[in-house]
Parts: C-alpha cells; sequence; structure tokens
C-alpha cells in the first residue's frame, strides 16, 4: 500500500520544524518525493534490501550508545570522535528522558536510507524477511534442511517510515500546542484516500473534527496530570543513591526514640596515589540549633557560583594543595553536596552544569546522576569565613542553658585555653557516654526536658548527633565559637582504595581557633562507634558490595565518566564501511524506467528447481519453449523429436515433480525432492549422449 503523493515529504518536514532539522528534513523530503518524477530505479535485490537495514540498525545502536552514554544525543555528531568532556555534557538532560529524546528525534535520520532504497528499487515493496530476524531464520534452516523455502511476505515501507516521522515530531516543547494540530492535519492527509465509500463525506469529516477535539482536551488533561507529578519531586527517591543534606538546614534525630536505621551500601568511592585519604569527607555546617534542627541561617542569595578555569577545573581557594584525592560519588536529583575534605581548594576533571559555594563551606554541583572528579586539598586557609562579629557562633538554645552550664562548672571548663578544653570534652565524652543507635522512650518524669539536656544528665548514651551538638554547645557556653558538621567518615579500605557507606554519615564539631585564625575539626564521637556500626554488617554484605559495584560501573557508563562509548563508537565504523561497500560497489545496478517497472520479486518456493537447468539446456540445442508455450505443450513438440524419445517419460515424470515442488502447498519430501534432482541430472546427461541437433532459427 503506497502513501498519497506527498505525505512522507509533508511528514519529513514537519518533523523538522518541530525538532529543529528544518533543513535535514526539506532535503530529504525533496529525495523521497523526487521518485515520483526521476525514472531511474535500481534493482535491489533481497540482500541489497537485508545489508540496507542493517546498515539503518547498526547506526541506531551507535546513536544510542553514545546519547546513552554521553546524555547528549547524536544532536553533536563531532562530539562522536572526543572523550567526555563538558562540551559534550552542557546541554545534556539530567534524566534518562533526555537520552531517550534524543535517539528518537534522529530517527527519520537513521531509517531514511531505507525508505530512499524503497523509491528508487524497481520493486514496490519489501520482503517481511529483510527486517524479520525470525522469518531470516525460518528460511536458512529451510534451505539447509532441503525443504521447501517458506513463502516470503512483502510490505510497503512508505506508512511505518510516516509513522515513524510522527512520532519523533512528538519531541518538542512542552509548551508548543502546533504539533497537535500539525499532526491532525497529517493523519487527515494520510487518512483520505482509505476513507469508506459507504459513508458520506460529511458524516466521515464530522466524526474526524469530533476526534481531534476529544484529542485536543484530553492531551491537554495529561499534561496537567504530567506537571503536577512532575512537581512533587518525592524525597524518597534520593534513598537509592545517597544521603541527601541540605545547605541551609539540617533536621537531627536528636529525640526520636527507637534505632536509627543504617545501610551497608557504598555511596562514595575514593583513590589515594599516595599516602593516607582524608579523615572526613565534609558536605555542610551550620550554626544555629532550634529544638532537633540545625540552622546555616543562610538564604540562595548567600551561595556564590564558581567560575571553571577551563572545561572541567574549579578553583576553590588561591593556595598550595600538596594532597589529592579521586572522589566518586552521585548527585541525587542532579543536584547536591560535594562530600570534600577539609581545606579543598581545587576540583579538577568534574563534569558539572554549575557550581556554587556557601559562606560555611558548603559546595554544591548541579551535573549528571554520577561524578568523579580530583579533590586538590591541604593545610591552612578554608572555605569557612571566620565567626560573625553578631554572634551567630556562639547562640546557645534557652531550655537547655541550665544543663549547658551544670556540665561547665562539673568539667571547670570556664577559664581553660582550646586546646584544653577539647581535651577536657574528649576525656568526658569517651570515658562516661557510650555511643548507640537506640534510644529508649523517655520516663514521664522526664518528658519536660529536652532530648539534648537528657543525654547530658541522665541518658548519656547516644549517637554522633548527640556528641557534636552537645560539644559545639558547650563550647558555646565557654565562649569558644563552634558549628556542627556533618558529612562521612573515611575509614574503610578496599584493596589500595577506600569506600564510604552509608552508615559512615557522620556529625563533628568546627571549633575556631583565635591564633591560628582558622576552623579545626573536633569528633567528640567516642571512636568505639565504627566498631559498634561494624557489628551490624550483614553476611550478605559482600554481594551487595558487589551488587553495587556492578552498579557504579554501569552508572559511569551511563553518565559519561568512562571511555567506553569511544571505543565502541570506533568498533562500529569498520562495521558500517563493510555495509555500505558491500550495498554501493559489490552488486551491479541496472537502470530502469517507472513505467517498466518489474513486480515484486520473492523467492517462491520450487525457483531452485533443477527442471529449470534441463529446460535450459534444450533451449541451448535450439529447442526452447516459445512464448506463452505451456510446459505440458512444449514436452508434446519435443516428443515429435526422434533423438528424444528415449527421454520424453522421464521428462513427463519430472514435470509432475517439478509442478508439485513449485505449487504444492505440502512441497515435496526428501526422497521426492532427491528424485527430482536425481533425474534431471539423469536426462541431462541423455540430452548429451544422444547428441540432439542444434535447431537454426
Amino acid at each position: 500500500m503506497n502513501a498519497p503523493p506527498f505525505l512522507l515529504g509533508g511528514g519529513l518536514v514537519f518533523w523538522g520544524w518541530q525538532t529543529g532539522f528544518l533543513v535535514p528534513g526539506m532535503i530529504m523530503a525533496l529525495v523521497l518525493e523526487g521518485a515520483r518524477v526521476i525514472p531511474a530505479r535500481w534493482e535491489f535485490s533481497d540482500d541489497d534490501f537485508t545489508r540496507i537495514w542493517g546498515f539503518c540498525t547498526v547506526v541506531f545502536l551507535a546513536a544510542a550508545v553514545y546519547a546513552f552514554s554521553a546524555n547528549e544525543g547524536p544532536l553533536d555528531f563531532i562530539g562522536f570522535f572526543h572523550s567526555p568532556n563538558l562540551l559534550t555534557q552542557r546541554s545534556a538532560g539530567l534524566a534518562t528522558a533526555r537520552t531517550t529524546s534524543s535517539v528518537v528525534r534522529w530517527l527519520p535520520m537513521i531509517f531514511f536510507w531505507l525508505a530512499a532504497a524503497q523509491g528508487y528499487s524497481s520493486r514496490e515493496a519489501i520482503p517481511l524477511h529483510v527486517i524479520s530476524i525470525i522469518l531470516r531464520h525460518r528460511r536458512k534452516t529451510a534451505r539447509r534442511l532441503g525443504l521447501p523455502t517458506p513463502i516470503s511476505r512483502t510490505f510497503s515501507f512508505a506508512y511505518p517510515f510516516f509513522a515513524l516521522c510522527l512520532f519523533s515530531s512528538s519531541m518538542h516543547s512542552a509548551d508548543d500546542t502546533t504539533f497537535f494540530w500539525g499532526f491532525c492535519l497529517l493523519m487527515a492527509w494520510a487518512l483520505w484516500p482509505e476513507r469508506s465509500p459507504r459513508f458520506g463525506l460529511v458524516l466521515w469529516a464530522g466524526v474526524l473534527a469530533l476526534i481531534i477535539v476529544l484529542g485536543y482536551f484530553g492531551q491537554r488533561g495529561i499534561s496537567q496530570v504530567q506537571g503536577y507529578l512532575g512537581n512533587l519531586n518525592p524525597e524518597w527517591l534520593a534513598a537509592f543513591s545517597r544521603r541527601r543534606f541540605d545547605p541551609t538546614q539540617r533536621q537531627t534525630e536528636i529525640g526520636n526514640p527507637g534505632r536509627i536505621k543504617t545501610s551497608p551500601k557504598i555511596v562514595i568511592r575514593l583513590e589515594v596515589s599516595h599516602g593516607v585519604p582524608p579523615r572526613r569527607l565534609r558536605e555542610a555546617s551550620y550554626r544555629a540549633f532550634k529544638g532537633r534542627i540545625w540552622d546555616a541561617e543562610l538564604t540562595e542569595n548567600d551561595f556564590s557560583r564558581v567560575a571553571e578555569t577551563n572545561e572541567s577545573t574549579f578553583r576553590l581557594l588561591d593556595k598550595a594543595t600538596p594532597d589529592a584525592v579521586k572522589i566518586a560519588c552521585y548527585l541525587p536529583g542532579g543536584k547536591a553536596l560535594l562530600p570534600l575534605p577539609k581545606g579543598v581548594a581545587r576540583l579538577e576533571h568534574l563534569m558539572a552544569y554549575n557550581v556554587w559555594k556557601s559562606p560555611l563551606g558548603a559546595v554544591l554541583e548541579e551535573g549528571p546522576g554520577l561524578v568523579v572528579f580530583d579533590a586538590l586539598y591541604g593545610p591552612g586557609t578554608t572555605l569557612d569565613i571566620p565567626p560573625g562579629q553578631k554572634g551567630e557562633d556562639l547562640t546557645l538554645p534557652e531550655r537547655d542553658e541550665p544543663a549547658l552550664r551544670q556540665i561547665v562548672a562539673d568539667l571547670n571548663l570556664q577559664g581553660q585555653s582550646l586546646d584544653q578544653a577539647l581535651q577536657t570534652l574528649a576525656r568526658f565524652f569517651s570515658t562516661q557516654f557510650t555511643y548507640t543507635t537506640w534510644q529508649a522512650q523517655p520516663r514521664s518524669s522526664r518528658r519536660n526536658e529536652t532530648p539534648l539536656t537528657r543525654f547530658l544528665l541522665h541518658s548519656r548514651s547516644g549517637h554522633c548527633e548527640y556528641f557534636a551538638t552537645a560539644a559545639a554547645l558547650l563550647l558555646r557556653s565557654i565562649n569558644i565559637p563552634a558549628r556542627y558538621a556533618v558529612g562521612y567518615a573515611v575509614h574503610e579500605g578496599s584493596g589500595q582504595n577506600y569506600v564510604v557507606r552509608l552508615r559512615d554519615a557522620h556529625a563533628w564539631c568546627l571549633v575556631w581557633d583565635a591564633q591560628r585564625r582558622a576552623w579545626r575539626d573536633f569528633d567528640p564521637t567516642p571512636a568505639s562507634w565504627v566498631a559498634t556500626e561494624a557489628v551490624q554488617v550483614s553476611m550478605l554484605q559482600k554481594i551487595s558490595d558487589l551488587w553495587t559495584r556492578i552498579a557504579f560501573e554501569v552508572s559511569k557508563f551511563r553518565w559519561g565518566q568512562s571511555h567506553v562509548r569511544q571505543y565502541l563508537l570506533w568498533t562500529s565504523i569498520p562495521v558500517l564501511t563493510l555495509l555500505l561497500y558491500q550495498i554501493l560497489a559489490q552488486k551491479r545496478r541496472r537502470s530502469t524506467t517507472q513505467g517498466s517497472r518489474s513486480a515484486p520479486f520473492s523467492d517462491w518456493p520450487g525457483l531452485d528447481s533443477e527442471f529449470y537447468e534441463l529446460e535450459k539446456k534444450l533451449a541451448a540445442r535450439g529447442l526452447g519453449r516459445q512464448r506463452s508455450e505451456a510446459l505440458s505443450l512444449w514436452l508434446q513438440r519435443l516428443a515429435q523429436e526422434e533423438k528424444l524419445l528415449p527421454i520424453t517419460g522421464p521428462l513427463r515424470e519430472l514435470l509432475t515433480l517439478h509442478y508439485r515442488y513449485r505449487f504444492d502447498p505440502q512441497g515435496l519430501n526428501a526422497m521426492d525432492r532427491e528424485r527430482l534432482r536425481f533425474e534431471a541430472r539423469a536426462c541431462t546427461a541423455r540430452i548429451e549422449q544422444t547428441g540432439a541437433p542444434v535447431v537454426a532459427e
């Protein structure tokens, strides 16, 4: 079934208009519609169509691999031959939908070659086994076993290609309503020649108009539902990658009864070229403690954008950086805080769309779902600003002040130097407190107390958030500025590298050293917390680690953090070259006119019958069939030749077998097929022995 005139051209122009490929769309439209006025045709065989289909398939796979790994799609084909860098990542989306959209928009260009081959072929249809692996397998199996070849059906690629253009055109801006009306116009154009004569034009047009109206309001409703779901932004999605800290505030688990759930899932990987890794990776710090929440007292305007010095280097501070660590981490939602060592000054090989830093040392990145970068760090200056003149780093919660002052008095902290105070607090928490992830339900007589007061005076057991909060507030009680910091502890080796699990999420203090004019890390949590967490290790952790490793390698490939796509691309180039050579150079093409277009060729069962070879042998001796002469009449005429009388009987039997082989749906069994082959060769040998004369024409 051929498409109406200019339908394919209109579909290609519409596709180009909607997707930004208007010029390629117009060129392809002229090529396809030019087949209606250009008489030249090529005789493509089944093998030729199979090669063209294979060429389109390889191009599709190459485009899909690149789009999936580079997050850019085939919009920048030159980028195929470069390493993954910021240029290929800058305009990429953060979701798989962007990758799918990029590939779908290229589908008409990828499969255009098959449509053009059909348009300029002497055949009006394409054998179905060209695109069907199952049918090709069946045909090969039948030939190998000597069975009749299955009948090859044909189809026109015009309408499937038109549907492909419409589908690709749907990858347009959500705010563009022209797609719907263009889609309706093209569909009416395609359906017009196929309308039933049983119904009048008015009824047909009315039903079509009703469908268009219902479709318009239906697609608007779907768009509204999609927008509503998109605004939900479910937080639970972040749990599948890494705990997401908020740079502006942190809600702690202080005061929550029960056990804190920890996970052994690996979320950060570190690689150190020399020395030891940083003990902690900080993500954020906070100033004010309000109930159970630590607040940074920052707004979005307090974050400043970090300029890149080249494609993937971001300078945070100007200072020497003797140490470096390679960090691989996930970005939940494509935008999250980076876990960085203390004193970080420069980030290299970081695939980022945007990077911001806050006055409290947090670095926020917007980028792909997985980043692998080098963090260069060293002692001295940090990103954190000094304590504010308004005492932001000395504020105390009013309800906890009595308990804090009692502990200060018991420990004689007042008047101690910074080093003395830190030693006193470290000894206090390590000897008189225990680390636990379990919190009992408070007694009725103590429910009026705050969770922090209960921790300091009564329970004296808790997790890192209790210890870090208590230490920061106790230091503030003796006029030493302190802040609450969150991030991850690094302690577990994995071969020559290190891994960080979700359960390694940690909290500690930043203490201001007035003499050095710098912030110092102080971790008051007893060191036994690592062993306590390790007790909960499951026997299946190794299996979980293996699965996490596989997911990590897949994520590296997906987010363009590996060179696999380059290798796959270069591997596909020889395959494409070979296919092009086979299509363009190996087969001879014969030009015909459109008026003499031959009927569609198909491998009908019986075309390999040896009877045809016998017929050619007789024709070479001047005894061939006349035009429109039936085989049976031809054999009657041959029976009058005296030298052919000995084979006249066998020829009639051969003709019966030949007819069965050609037209009987059951075909021939193996024995009869071998008999046809043997008798035909025997008759050919007899003809040569009899020396039948060559009849002059």
